[in-house]
């Protein structure tokens, strides 16, 4: 995939007004100076009290903990923190949150720590830095979804301890997505999908419009660079008019609402970019054909003043036959209300009319962090009874994390439920209750919306009064009555394959796991004797209670039954189950020196002088007569920051501090680490490297790239190649070079041929 060109995005942000409120960019500031200015300005507009030594103090620390790192645009890295502090302050949080942003990668890329964090802020932004480090630690050794799913885990459980967290989060995908053009192409596609898919949908479940709107807008960019473009162009086209169109409409609209006395303020936009992109997909129309690409929004006091200003709009123009929505009646999960009516103009143009209460506006805004603004007194107390508002959704997620142990149905349900193309209908039941369903919901999504014992014990349903098919859709304004019995067996599994809402699929198959655990448990068993018989494995020599506790922690299981339930069920593959197995036993057959052993020589590593191994040309602490290798994973070479790691049976393996594999080890592997360094006398002869390169596809690019290495004299040991999607070529390469220095000039040198978009060096 190309990059985009971001001057097509800036082409039409003065079309937009800003569209629904856009929090402000900071692109304009490379001085981190005047850029932290600009946070304090943010601050002093909304915040009562005039006391910004907290947020100056958190500015200076982590500015003093990043001074030496760099972001991939080249600048310095503190820009990005500050850059947070301000979305945060668009957003009018407090001012502990906007000290989080500013310190939520020192815990996670510095040296400081979360006591150091605690001691000088506080316990409770200690535990924001810590919420937010904890989204991003996640184990490698996983596939693509485990690694996902276990992200969003966390990321939930840190939502339930202080919704802060993840504002704080979506703060720091937002900077990142603005400034998503530095990373490469691969990369930028993956992290538009995961924005696309994840971050907007939790955006939009929390009510933060100011941040759902640009994360949507900048995911299309990178995702659909093409359609992107033809939006950017299409907009453009006619620029003149349509902004003395909107002008006008609100001169007229205003001069009604006026008119028939009612205090309004009123504001015109072309709608953005995602909002036209899923009309055109959803109707099956080019931007020539969508008409309706304007709104007009109408703030006021009072409810009341609402449907007056509703009947004031409806006499001046033709409004659409079912296109009114009444979202203050019944309100949108997130809590949105507003009126929402589509329009004929007078000269044949359709338009939107969304009319408000300012408090409703603020929350369309703001979302949850609307809460969390600051109602301190001018002394700086804050008033009582403050609490974090918990969400029923994020309460719902929760209850999934618990009956579900399979990654892949959690993401399955996750997905389904933040989809961002569902819309929603509301219907009740016959005591008038409403229920709120992702719309094409049956009456069973209807059942489990009311309980799961509703659910389980439904035979049938009328609606308005009459009796209908258990597939039928529910519309707009039924009344339901769900028909139940104590006789039935409980759900069937074709409801599965009728219902819409993630709620009802997440109850039926509770239901079923439940109710026929055991009979999962003995299929489970069944297909991994099987598996083992058909690949020649003995069953019994891969396991062992350690062996087993290992594939537990690794998957997520409390005991061994549910795994095995899990497996019956077709949650997840029993060849994977075996192989993992397969791996731990070989892992634990090579090594044969005990842990006391290895324990003892590591305590008694103070004041023993350093093992010199003159053949690797390194330095040793602590243990005597042990073979050193290098590892093959990060493959270091002499001036690589480096540690030992203590193998049972096979030594000391040496790793670069930076390799995966060191960063992620348990709390008990880390106890087998030692200090190593390199001995500069001692080094000589040649070391294993092994780089990454990326670039755009192309015929002699791996010849430019040889040609080097033969103008250094060094001999290529291994070379794999492949190419992609989007026709990005990836070249792995094996060679040898006698320092850090000679890698660096020859990676520099890589970087300079024609069609090269980066270069890595491995990491594990």
């Amino acid at each position: 995939m190309e990059t985009t060109d971001v001057k097509e995005f800036e082409k039409i942000e003065g079309l937009e007004q800003e569209h629904l409120g856009s929090i402000h960019k900071t692109e304009d500031f490379q001085d981190p100076d005047a850029l932290f200015e600009e946070l304090l300005r943010c601050i002093a507009k909304y915040h009562p009290s005039d006391d910004t030594s907290v947020i100056e103090k958190a500015y200076s620390i982590a500015k003093e903990m990043h001074k030496d790192q760099k972001r991939k645009s080249g600048e310095p890295y503190i820009i990005h923190p500050i850059c947070v502090g301000i979305i945060l302050a668009d957003l009018e949080m407090d001012k502990e949150t906007i000290v989080a942003g500013l310190l939520h990668d020192v815990v996670e890329d510095t040296a400081m720590t979360k006591e150091e964090v605690a001691a000088e802020f506080g316990e409770e932004v200690a535990l924001l830095v810590d919420g937010v480090t904890k989204l991003t630690q996640l184990n490698y050794d996983q596939d693509k979804l485990e690694v996902q799913a276990e992200s969003l885990r966390k990321m939930f459980l840190a939502m339930a301890k202080d919704i802060r967290v993840i504002i704080i989060k979506l703060a720091d995908r937002l900077h990142n997505m603005r400034t998503l053009k530095f990373m490469k192409p691969e990369k930028q596609k993956e992290k538009a999908r995961e924005t696309m898919d994840i971050f907007a949908p939790i955006a939009q479940r929390l009510g933060i419009s100011k941040i759902k709107i640009e994360l949507d807008d900048l995911a299309l960019k990178y995702l659909q660079p093409e359609v992107y473009r033809e939006l950017v162009e299409g907009i453009a086209m006619n620029r003149e008019s349509r902004e003395k169109f909107i002008r006008s409409l609100e001169i007229e609209v205003g001069e009604h609402i006026k008119k028939a006395g009612i205090e309004a303020e009123i504001s015109g936009r072309v709608k953005h970019f995602f909002s036209i992109y899923k009309k055109m997909v959803n109707q099956d129309k080019t931007i020539d054909q969508i008409y309706d690409l304007f709104a007009i929004r109408i703030i006021v006091e009072s409810v009341k003043d609402c449907y007056a200003a509703l009947g004031v709009i409806h006499e001046m123009y033709k409004p659409i036959p079912g296109r009114f929505k009444d979202y203050i009646a019944m309100p949108k999960p997130n809590r949105y209300q507003s009126l929402h009516t589509t329009l004929i103009g007078n000269d044949g143009t359709p338009f939107e009319i969304q009319i408000r209460t300012f408090e409703m506006h603020r929350v369309a805004e703001y979302g949850i962090a609307a809460h969390w603004k600051y109602k301190e007194a001018s002394n700086g107390a804050r008033p009582d009874g403050q609490e974090e508002e918990k969400l029923a959704w994020l309460r719902q997620i929760l209850e999934w994390q618990k009956e579900m142990s399979d990654n892949k149905e959690f993401m399955s349900l996750l997905k389904s439920d933040l989809d961002l193309f569902s819309d929603n209908v509301f219907c009740f039941t016959p005591s008038g209750d409403v229920k709120n369903l992702p719309t094409g919901s049956t009456p069973i999504d209807f059942a489990y919306a009311i309980h799961s014992a509703v659910g389980n014990r439904m035979v049938g349903a009328k609606v308005n009064g009459k009796l209908v098919p258990i597939d039928y859709k529910v519309e707009n304004g039924d009344r339901i009555e769900i028909l139940t019995s104590q006789n039935t067996k409980g759900p069937s599994r074709d409801w599965l394959k009728i219902v819409k809402s993630s709620q009802a699929k997440s109850k039926i198959n509770a239901w079923f796991k439940a109710e026929l655990k055991e009979e999962n448990i003995s299929h489970g068993k069944e297909l991994m004797d099987s598996y083992c018989k058909s690949h020649g494995i003995e069953f019994s020599e891969i396991n062992k209670p350690e062996i087993r506790g290992e594939v537990l922690r690794k998957y997520g299981f409390k005991d061994w039954e549910s795994l095995m339930a899990s497996v019956g069920h077709g949650g997840i593959r029993e060849g994977q189950i075996i192989n993992k197995m397969q791996d731990l036993a070989k892992r634990e057959a090579e090594e044969q020196v005990t842990d006391a052993d290895i324990m003892e020589n590591i305590a008694n590593k103070d004041g023993v002088i350093p093992h010199k191994h003159s053949k690797t040309g390194i330095t040793v602490r602590g243990i005597h007569d042990v073979a050193v290798r290098f590892s093959k994973c990060c493959s270091p070479v002499p001036g690589d920051e480096i540690v030992g790691y203590v193998t049972r049976g096979r030594g000391v393996t040496i790793h670069r501090t930076d390799c995966v594999n060191m960063m992620h080890l348990s709390e008990h592997d880390k106890s087998r680490l030692i200090e190593a360094e390199w001995q500069a006398d001692c080094i000589s002869g040649s070391y294993l490297a092994e780089i990454m390169v990326y670039g755009h596809n192309r015929r002699g690019l791996l010849v430019d790239i040889t040609r080097i290495f033969t103008e250094y004299n060094i001999d290529i040991q291994a070379v794999h190649t492949k190419t992609g999607k989007n026709d990005i070529a990836t070249l792995f390469l094996a060679f040898s070079v006698r320092s850090k220095d000679e890698l660096n000039s020859i990676m520099a040198k890589i970087r300079q041929v024609e069609s090269v978009v980066d270069i890595e060096r491995t990491r594990g």
